[in-house]
Parts: structure tokens; C-alpha cells; sequence
């Protein structure tokens, strides 16, 4: 079987990892290929010279390498149709067409969505270039802190929270007249400000039925404490699953996954893929917990993927396909009974100005239960070294069958092992699940 994989992150070299690993792909003798590739993914995968928003070349590729089945990674081919444009050729792909992945890509469409299927979310108030004196008079009067978001894709970056007036008035005039997120941030909306603590979910649906993948958390302020900027994520931890019961369990699923997929079937969106669920968990009343969509993104997170996908023990390549070929309810999930901790190095200066070109050191010294999975890497010209290659450079994994604190003391020694100029890491990755079991 020949396999592509569209994406070329930390995100895909996890994916990649878990399709290379997977017996089904092993005993089929698959080949792996991916668009541009990277040091890490190189090791396990053929690069191919496409980049992941060049639709037209990638069906072209797929055709004439008679590929199997295409595997989507990030949100912007997705959002750009790529699903339909495989699908019309009758070209196996996993991924939402570009109506259901406007969950994504649409935080306006999400919120319309939620709020007719009555699936618990933020209070919510929608505005755009075209109405901003309307947006400056709600501000006005409003509550704060509230949150400000951009309606389309803005690398994770297009969520402000603002604690009054001065500050909301400065990101909209940001998002619409200095375009900082471009077009992105001409529709907008303006959300109530939910306090708790938030949980990720990934579930791989083939529109009606659902596998849930263990609960993870991410921590996306780039500071120690969750402080500072936002970032796509600095790192993560699963399973995250303590932080609930069963009955918050089953209220997520059956009052949040499944009124959500029934939705999209009777909007006409059908969504097959993965669906990501960032959720909030809110106190309503003293004992009393409720979860909250904050967001959906059309694909797997970054960087709860590089946590999550090492706990799947069942196949992930069948996995997948089971959802392209709508058979979620023959496969059965089988999840490791361990813990996993991911750390990301970045670049400092990172969620703004960074270097790159810095010589990566002590890459190749991961064992059994570690993984390093490369986001912004490549070869310098002569191929011998590996290079920064951008704000995110690498997640590091592990995995412990004993605790969280000792898949976290895991991380950091792995961690110790790597150097480049100018390295920067949270220190508390981990932080807020050992509060939660300390409580």
C-alpha cells in the first residue's frame, strides 16, 4: 500500500510515526510519503518536492503514483478543499470536505452551529469591518475580561483576551484595520470570558460514528505559569482523562460530540475525519462542573498530537481508514495504559521575532519510550547537520507505565540530551495535572 501524508510538522512526524508503526502498514510492506518532508519525517518517509497547499499537484501525484490513501494533516488544504478534490477523482483521503471543516476555518459558522443545536458554548456576540462603531458600543458596555477572535485560521494565534475597553478596542482596530491575522480578522467575534480548566479531545468519525482518543491538555501560553503569549502550544500532557468523571464523560459526548455530527449531517456537512474538541470545564455551581466548546479544529492539535497518538496500542493506520471508508463501528480502540508528556523547544523570541539556522545537538539519542518528533527543522546545504527552521523546532516525548510525574521527569532528561543557540522550553509542562491530583 502506498501511503501519502500531507504536512510536514511535529503534528505529521507524529502521525507519520503512528502509520509507520501500525501492523497493518508493517505486514503490507506500505511505503510512506510526505509533502516536503523534514529531518525527522525523512527518517521513516519519502519526501515528495509539493507543498501541502498545492491541491492540484497532489491528486496529479496521487494518480499517477497510484497512491492508496492520503492522510491530511494540517487545517489550510483542508479549509481549501483538498478532501474534494481527492474524492472527485475517487481518491481515498482522510479529512473533512471543505463545508464540514469550515468547524474550523469559520469561527463564526462554529458558533452559529452550536448555538441552533444548542450544544453549551461561550455567549457570543458577531461583527466585521463593515460594523466596528456596533462592536466599539457593545464593548463599551460589556462585562469584562471577554475574548476576541478572528473568525478564520489564524495559525492559533487569533484569540485575544482583553481585560477592558482600551485593550478591546486596540485588537479589533488590529484585526481589521492593521490586518494582523489578513483577511482572517475582518469577521470577528466578541465571547464571553469562561473560567475552569481546559481539556482537548480528538474523536475519529466517519460522520455518524465515533472513536474518542484519550483526553489531553495543552498549555499554550508561551510563559511558565501560563503566562504571556499565546502560542500554538508549548506542550502537553495525556492522559488528562483524571480531570473529569463519568458523568462529565458522558455529558461531553452525548451533549457535545454527538448533537455536533448530527448537526453536520443535517446541515449537509457530513464530517468525517478528526474532529478536535477544546473545551473548557466550568464550575456552574459549587460541585457543579458543565464543559464548554471553546473551539473545533478540523484535524488533529499540535502539540496534543505528539502526546496522544504514542497511547494508541490498536492500529492507527486502520484507524483512519475506518473513518474514510465508514467503518468506525468495526474497529475497536485499544489504548497503552501509560503516560505521556510532550515538551516543545522552541526558538527564543518565539511567538515573534526568532533565529533560525542554530546547529541541533543530541537528536539521535532517544530510547524505547521516547520519541522526538521534528516541527521546525531541516539539513543544513551539506546535509551532515540539522537545523532550526523555525519557532517551534521540536516536540519532545516520553512515555512512563508507572505515573505522570515520572513521564514528565522522563521529558526533561530526554530534554538535557539536546542543545541548540538560543533554546527555549516551558518548564512546567505537566503543572496543572499535578494540582488536579494534589487537590
Amino acid at each position: 500500500m502506498k501511503i501519502l501524508l500531507v504536512g510536514n510538522g511535529g503534528r505529521e512526524n507524529a502521525i507519520a510515526n503512528g502509520i509507520y508503526n501500525s501492523p497493518s502498514f508493517i505486514n503490507s510492506k506500505s511505503v510512506l510519503y510526505t509533502t516536503i518532508g523534514n529531518p525527522g519525517l525523512d527518517k521513516i518517509s519519502t519526501p515528495i518536492d509539493i507543498k501541502p497547499a498545492e491541491i492540484d499537484k497532489l491528486v496529479l501525484f496521487a494518480k499517477k503514483e497510484n497512491i492508496h490513501f492520503t492522510v491530511v494533516g494540517p487545517e489550510i488544504p483542508l479549509s481549501l478543499g483538498i478532501v474534494d478534490a481527492f474524492e472527485k477523482e475517487n481518491l481515498k483521503i482522510f479529512g473533512p470536505s471543505r463545508k464540514a471543516a469550515e468547524l474550523e476555518s469559520s469561527k463564526i459558522f462554529a458558533k452559529n452551529l452550536m448555538k441552533k443545536y444548542r450544544i453549551p458554548t461561550a455567549e457570543y456576540k458577531e461583527f466585521n469591518s463593515g460594523n466596528l462603531k456596533d462592536a466599539c458600543e457593545y464593548l463599551m458596555y460589556s462585562k469584562y475580561p471577554l475574548v476576541i477572535k478572528a473568525d478564520g485560521l489564524a495559525a492559533g494565534k487569533g484569540v485575544i483576551i482583553v481585560n477592558n475597553y482600551a485593550e478591546a478596542k486596540d485588537v479589533i482596530t488590529d484585526f481589521v484595520d492593521n490586518k494582523v491575522f489578513g483577511d482572517a480578522g475582518l469577521n470577528f467575534i466578541i465571547e464571553e470570558f469562561l473560567t475552569g480548566f481546559e481539556l482537548s479531545l480528538f474523536v475519529i468519525t466517519d460522520g455518524i460514528n465515533y472513536a474518542a482518543l484519550p483526553f489531553s491538555q495543552d498549555h499554550k501560553k508561551i510563559g511558565e505559569g501560563d503566562t504571556g503569549k499565546n502560542t500554538g502550544g508549548m506542550g502537553a500532557y495525556a492522559p488528562a482523562d483524571n480531570m473529569i468523571d463519568k458523568d462529565i464523560y458522558e455529558n461531553i459526548m452525548m451533549g457535545i460530540i454527538e448533537p455536533t455530527l448530527q448537526g453536520m449531517v443535517k446541515e449537509g456537512r457530513k464530517y468525517k475525519g478528526c474532529l478536535y474538541c477544546g473545551l473548557m470545564i466550568t464550575e456552574k455551581s459549587p460541585g457543579a462542573l458543565q464543559p464548554y466548546v471553546i473551539e473545533f479544529n478540523a484535524r488533529f492539535g499540535d502539540p496534543e498530537t505528539q502526546s496522544v497518538l504514542p497511547l494508541i496500542k490498536s492500529d492507527f493506520l486502520e484507524l483512519l481508514l475506518a473513518s474514510a471508508e465508514e467503518k468506525i463501528n468495526e474497529y475497536r480502540l485499544e489504548v497503552y495504559d501509560k503516560y505521556s508528556c510532550c515538551v516543545i523547544l522552541a526558538s527564543a523570541g518565539y511567538p515573534e521575532k526568532y533565529e533560525t539556522g542554530k546547529i541541533i545537538q543530541g537528536l539521535w539519542n532517544n530510547s524505547k519510550d521516547t520519541f522526538i518528533f521534528h516541527s521546525g527543522t531541516r539539513y543544513s546545504a551539506d546535509k551532515k547537520d540539522v537545523l532550526t527552521n523555525g519557532g517551534r523546532v521540536l516536540s519532545v516525548v516520553a512515555l512512563s507505565d508507572i505515573s505522570m510525574e515520572d513521564s514528565i521527569k522522563n521529558c526533561y532528561a530526554e530534554i538535557e540530551k539536546i542543545n541548540f543557540e538560543n533554546m527555549y522550553f516551558r518548564k512546567d509542562i505537566g503543572f496543572k495535572y499535578k494540582k488536579s491530583i494534589n487537590k
